[in-house]
């Protein structure tokens, strides 16, 4: 199988050093962007991204948001968003779902998530 590929969306630095750590010792491909907007434009000229994962209380543009604007696009729709927040809100977790997140995930990303990540790939 060849080295998937994700998107890390999130504007927490130490969040984002987490999560890349946690995937590269995987043996996962990381691409990080800061927000939602960097990661539209990342996606608009890359196509070898296999999974999003983004976080969700972002200034600007909310990971819900980014999730919509996915779903909404057809170059985009096929790919599998997974939304992070530090907070286990259960309407959060719904809308998102319901919105076509493929999970909700609570930080820190930890090795134990990477199987089901991988999964939606």
């Amino acid at each position: 199988m060849a080295t998937p590929h994700v998107l890390l969306v999130d504007d927490s630095c130490v969040d984002r050093l987490v999560a890349e750590r946690v995937l590269k010792s995987c043996n996962i491909r990381v691409t990080i962007v800061k927000g939602p907007k960097e990661g539209l434009k990342f996606l608009d000229m890359e196509h070898d991204v296999q999974l999003i994962l983004t976080d969700y209380c972002m200034p600007d543009m909310t990971g819900y948001d980014l999730l919509l604007e996915v779903k909404k696009s057809p170059k985009l729709n096929h790919l599998p968003v997974v939304i992070t927040c530090t907070e286990d809100v259960p309407e959060r977790i719904k809308k998102c779902l319901d919105g076509g997140a493929k999970d909700y995930i609570t930080k820190p990303v930890k090795v134990a998530n990477v199987p089901k990540l991988l999964s939606y790939i």
